[in-house]
């Protein structure tokens, strides 16, 4: 949107002021962005030195890639926030694959408690309905498992939960190795199953996108959360003690999320941002995360319409019960709102008045509130060529080949000119044929995928 665009037809004076206010707090320069790229890349440099630093850079073990060539059946299990798969994946050694899977929505007790047994009973049932479970003298059947939340990892297959975040919190959990507490729970079935990876879902991503195209480094998820993995030189991981790979690279887990969440002093932070931390589950923790990933964007337009309602400047000060509620404004209402060139902005009516419940919206009303549609998603966009840009320019060797990124999630899958925003914001930072260089790819379905693809190499790996 050009700065004409956020004039407003038939707006009061106050109300354009505000609004102006806004673009003023949510459209970042080219040198803002600059100033928070050079931080990141300051956090990640610290991060490959030492443990505990606020973007952990976890080594992921995976320090194979794979060709594309590899083929047979494997087997994935995928934890999200709301949803378990269990995946069949078939490799047919020219970079495709066949996923077979089902999906279990996770209970509120599995979120609350019993989070290990509802995953084992699961695949229990996955098994049995494909008549695939591994009797007396079958081999056991190998498996990637999914996890996407931080793990300290001790292994390709252990490892630490460092935290829950993405509003799991099953209690017992913190501080215990994610891999045993399956194990034990699909022993307690009688399952003949190996849990053979434990998979951040990004280095999934990875290598899910590197079955397909060889020359994949970077693996991200701008979805409900977000996160990043890369190929990185082991010889720049300071604080990796073990035996060095013999390709000489490893995938690093970024938790990339976590950016400032120490200082808030480098991330654009308005009163709305501040408000949707101090309310959330996670208070001062994911502070990046918070700003670009669909799980938050919705709650911080609810967050400026409330403050837009306070003053008078929105509704005629209306509000609704709904409207009052924490979360009741989903970031797939800003898709639509941003979206919506009818007359009327009817789809925005309709959004306000039927879905939200506010009593009655005006031709104003309804520009205002797609105008913070468009702010809250661009900033978003744009924020998330800072990891990008950080985490490319770390290796530049490897920017004068071809070079393939797999994305997966649903705001640069779905959210409208999301994938345009931030692959024209990260050119303005790398050199033009560099630039040339990059793709961007859909790694629709990444996690799953390639938590199967490195129970594969691990497996070889073992047997070798």
């Amino acid at each position: 949107m050009s700065k004409s665009n956020y004039r407003i037809e038939g707006a009061s004076a106050e109300q354009q002021a505000a609004v102006d206010d806004l673009v003023k707090q949510f459209l970042l320069t080219d040198d803002k962005l600059a100033s928070i790229i050079k931080e990141f890349r300051r956090r990640m440099e610290e991060g490959l030195v030492a443990d505990g630093k606020v973007l952990k850079m976890i080594p992921s073990y995976v320090t194979k890639r794979p060709d594309g060539t590899e083929t047979g059946s494997y087997f994935a299990i995928d934890l999200g926030g709301t949803n378990l798969r269990v995946l069949r994946v078939t490799l047919d050694g020219k970079g495709g694959v066949k996923t077979e899977q089902q999906k279990f929505t996770l209970t509120e007790e599995a979120k609350a408690r019993t989070l290990f047994d509802f995953i084992a009973q699961s695949v229990e049932t996955f098994l049995d309905d494909r008549n695939l479970r591994p009797t007396g003298q079958q081999p056991a059947i190998s498996m990637g498992f999914t996890f996407s939340y931080p793990v300290q990892q001790t292994s390709i297959n252990s490892g630490i939960l460092v935290q829950w975040t993405k509003g799991l919190n099953v209690p017992g959990c913190v501080g215990r190795d994610v891999v045993r507490l399956l194990q034990d729970a699909l022993l307690r079935l009688g399952l003949r199953v190996k849990v053979a990876a434990l998979v951040n879902d990004t280095v999934g991503t990875l290598l899910s996108a590197a079955y397909t195209d060889p020359s994949s480094q970077m693996g991200i998820i701008f979805g409900t959360g977000t996160n990043a993995a890369y190929y990185e030189d082991i010889s720049s991981v300071a604080k990796w003690k073990g035996p060095s790979p013999a390709g000489g690279e490893m995938v690093l887990n970024m938790e990339w999320g976590a950016f400032d969440s120490d200082d808030f002093a480098f991330l654009p932070f308005t009163p709305h941002d501040i408000k949707l931390d101090r309310k959330s589950i996670n208070p001062r923790k994911q502070a990046y995360e918070k700003m670009i990933s669909g799980m938050y964007l919705g709650e911080i337009a609810r967050n400026i319409v409330l403050w837009l309602a306070d003053q008078r400047l929105l509704f005629d000060g209306r509000s609704s019960d709904i409207l009052n509620s924490m979360w009741s404004i989903d970031t797939s209402y800003l898709s639509s709102a941003v979206t919506d060139s009818s007359p009327t902005l009817s789809e925005i009516q309709q959004i306000i008045e039927k879905t939200l419940n506010v009593p009655r919206s005006t031709m104003a009303d309804r520009q205002i509130f797609k105008i913070i549609s468009v702010l809250v998603g661009e900033r978003a966009a744009r924020l998330s060529a800072v990891g990008v840009v950080a985490t490319l320019t770390k290796r530049p060797e490897l920017l004068d080949k071809p070079i393939n990124i797999g994305i997966d999630g649903s705001m640069y899958e779905h959210f409208p000119d999301f994938e345009r925003i931030l692959s024209e914001s990260v050119s303005h930072f790398i050199p033009e044929a560099q630039f040339r260089n990059i793709n961007f790819s859909l790694a629709k379905d990444g996690s799953g995928v390639g938590a199967a693809i490195i129970a594969m190499l691990a497996t070889k790996a073992e047997s070798n």
